[in-house]
């Protein structure tokens, strides 16, 4: 059988956890992606880039996979149409991150010392909401069986409510980020500044992302 059917098979929600999971897999390389960046490995940056574009390429299997067999009239309390906006954003993620490492690798960026620690410690903390998200995405079997209610649900939007949180945290650090490039910016090639503000805010995405996540979750419980 084919494996997305064979998902389908154990259960309707098997298939969006699936595609999360490859989701998280892809914006997972990033750490190791940035520490090759900031070593100046290019070889080594290259191989991660591709990694991180190959896992994306299998999410995007999982997902066109999964909107050709995902049935119309699913005998649950959760639309087709939600799920299928569900699946948008968490492969919203994973396009992010590929398309942060398509960038830093195609110009080979090589970032001021001065912000590469904030840099790694802002990083973190918008993977941490994709982390966040994809547990939450993992409990949908369970609010599957409890018919959308009851214990389940409020293990589920205590997990939003702290998605929503570590969003924030991202926020923060953001700012601080985009500050400390502003206090370069006369120091450093123009081109290179607009880029890096284009990482920076690509970074913000990934959390922003997974709070979309969240919040299309927040809906199936919701209706």
């Amino acid at each position: 059988m084919n494996p997305i059917l064979d998902l389908f098979a154990a259960s309707p929600m098997k298939p969006m956890q699936a595609h999360m999971r490859k989701v998280q897999e892809c914006v997972g390389i990033l750490p190791d992606f940035f520490d090759m960046v900031f070593a100046e490995n290019w070889d080594e940056m290259m191989a991660l880039q591709k990694k991180i574009r190959a896992i994306e390429n299998e999410a995007d299997e999982l997902k066109k996979a999964l909107r050709l067999n995902l049935p119309s009239g699913l005998f649950m309390p959760v639309a087709r149409i939600d799920l299928l906006n569900l699946l948008s954003s968490q492969d919203k993620i994973a396009n992010k991150a590929k398309d942060i490492a398509g960038l830093i690798t195609g110009r080979k960026m090589v970032f001021p010392e001065t912000i590469r620690d904030d840099l790694k410690a802002y990083l973190a903390r918008s993977i941490d909401a994709s982390v966040q998200a994809d547990k939450a995405i993992k409990q949908l079997d369970e609010l599957l069986e409890s018919g959308f209610k009851g214990r389940e649900v409020k293990i589920v939007e205590e997990m939003i409510n702290e998605l929503d949180k570590i969003e924030n945290d991202a926020d923060v650090l953001q700012i601080k980020m985009r500050q400390k490039l502003f206090d370069l910016e006369e120091s450093l090639p123009a081109v290179n500044v607009i880029f890096f503000y284009k990482v920076i805010d690509w970074v913000g995405d990934i959390a922003d992302m997974s709070q979309q996540v969240g919040s299309r979750l927040e809906l199936l419980l919701a209706r």
